[in-house]
């Protein structure tokens, strides 16, 4: 692609960002297959009860697509966006197959490596790609348009494999729609996605942002705005881990069926994706750092609530309640990392945050599965949610109000410091 004629923006670019928007609901739909059966499936098929090991499928999930994420980050300067989107999918389509034939819980967890690895290489590409096209004005809403599109497809899928599972049984019926979202995700993408470097050229060319001496040390650790906001993901994916292994397992033993299991679960990333359409705009308006903390807040209040509920109607509300605080703070958790790094290593800061996010999994089902087993599930979620509340603390006392990693005066700089930081 010609640099030259190349233009930054969502406007200029809508049809190719539209096109990444499907793709990246197809991505979310591999998890939807998985969200609401799989620790059923773990129990009647294979006859496993240990919560420790029900949740192996997470940690194993969180572990590689932890590690995938941060090599798309370094990768996808050297073999291009779309060549890594597109491995990505080949490596999707085994997945159904493999749970539907799973003779051991082994199969299980490998298909959950695959999936690791083949949801970092695709969510991953298709966020810097978003990125790359706006270019800077419009990075909170093309963030909150594309976590929208992977999270409402999360729970739509959700819903739909309860609901398959409750007609027509556990397996294989409801792993019957991954078959169809890889097949269709890695098609969409070799016909029409395009790779965006040139983009990143583009606005490399007059960018001003200081480039960070060691990526992975600045943004994991030294940096104050990176670091805050790498373990708030890590915090949020260690909640969203224990809630995608536990609640199953909380709703059956209060005696619901799949289809009830399937709203409750399919609720939470519904409201998170929904949530998103708005907020993504408004971390272009307002205050990240705020965005971050209440965000982070609302998640550890509803789950803390979580043991106490038993009705329907109230566990439903804690589900949406999730849903909103973690839709506060996901595409921010984006925007607030391409605004405080160079373009140039934008892909392997993000890449940095993505691996730590996603170990939140690992280390989520871990925790959880380990605390529920040795003292009840009720302690677990109790443990979580107080470290969710701590990690809104982090962000509160540790993350500066205004983005800046500029040097030098010029208008454009300052203007990039206090936008929009109000």
């Amino acid at each position: 692609m010609n640099t030259a004629a190349v233009q930054l923006g969502l406007k200029e670019n809508w049809k190719q960002f539209t096109i990444l928007l499907i793709v990246n609901a197809f991505v979310g739909g591999m998890i939807g297959m998985e969200r609401t059966i799989i620790p059923q499936f773990a129990e009647m098929e294979f006859g496993i009860a240990s919560k420790t090991a029900i949740l192996s499928f997470i940690t194993a999930f969180g572990i590689t697509k932890a590690i995938a994420n941060y090599y798309t980050g370094r990768l996808a300067n050297r073999f291009g966006r779309k060549n890594l989107l597109l491995f990505g999918w080949l490596l999707a389509i085994p997945i159904p197959f493999i749970l539907i034939y799973a003779g051991s819980w082994n199969w299980v967890i490998f298909a959950n490596v695959l999936l690791g690895i083949s949801q970092g290489l695709t969510w991953s590409s298709t966020v810097v790609m978003k990125i790359d096209l706006v270019g800077e004005k419009n990075r909170g809403l093309a963030m909150g348009l594309n976590e929208f599109a992977g999270y409402f497809a999360v729970g739509i899928v959700a819903f739909l494999t309860g609901y398959v599972a409750n007609q027509y049984g556990i397996s294989p019926y409801p792993f019957y729609l991954g078959i169809f979202i890889s097949i269709a995700g890695f098609i969409l993408t070799a016909l029409w996605v395009k790779d965006t470097r040139a983009f990143v050229h583009k606005e490399s060319a007059t960018d001003t942002t200081a480039q960070l001496k060691n990526v992975f040390v600045e943004t994991s650790f030294k940096n104050k705005t990176l670091s805050s906001v790498s373990q708030a993901g890590l915090i949020n994916n260690l909640n969203d881990g224990m809630i995608w292994g536990l609640l199953p397992i909380i709703l059956v033993s209060l005696n619901y069926d799949n289809e009830n299991i399937g709203i409750i679960t399919a609720i939470y990333p519904t409201v998170w994706g929904i949530g998103q359409l708005f907020t993504g705009k408004l971390s272009d308006h307002y205050s990240k750092k705020d965005m971050l903390f209440w965000g982070m807040l609302l998640q550890g209040l509803a789950i803390l609530l979580i043991p106490f509920s038993h009705e329907f109607y109230m566990l439903a509300s804690l589900s949406a309640v999730l849903g909103l605080g973690t839709a506060l703070v996901y595409p921010t958790f984006l925007s607030t990392i391409a605004q405080a790094t160079s373009p140039k290593q934008r892909a392997e800061s993000i890449g940095t945050f993505r691996l730590w996010r996603d170990l939140g999994y690992a280390f989520g089902a871990v925790i959880s599965g380990i605390t529920a087993d040795v003292f009840g599930i009720g302690y677990a979620i109790f443990l979580i949610g107080g470290l969710t509340i701590l990690s809104s603390l982090v962000i509160q006392f540790r993350m500066p109000r205004k983005i800046s990693l500029q040097f030098g005066n010029d208008k454009r700089s300052v203007r990039k410091q206090n936008y929009p930081n109000r």
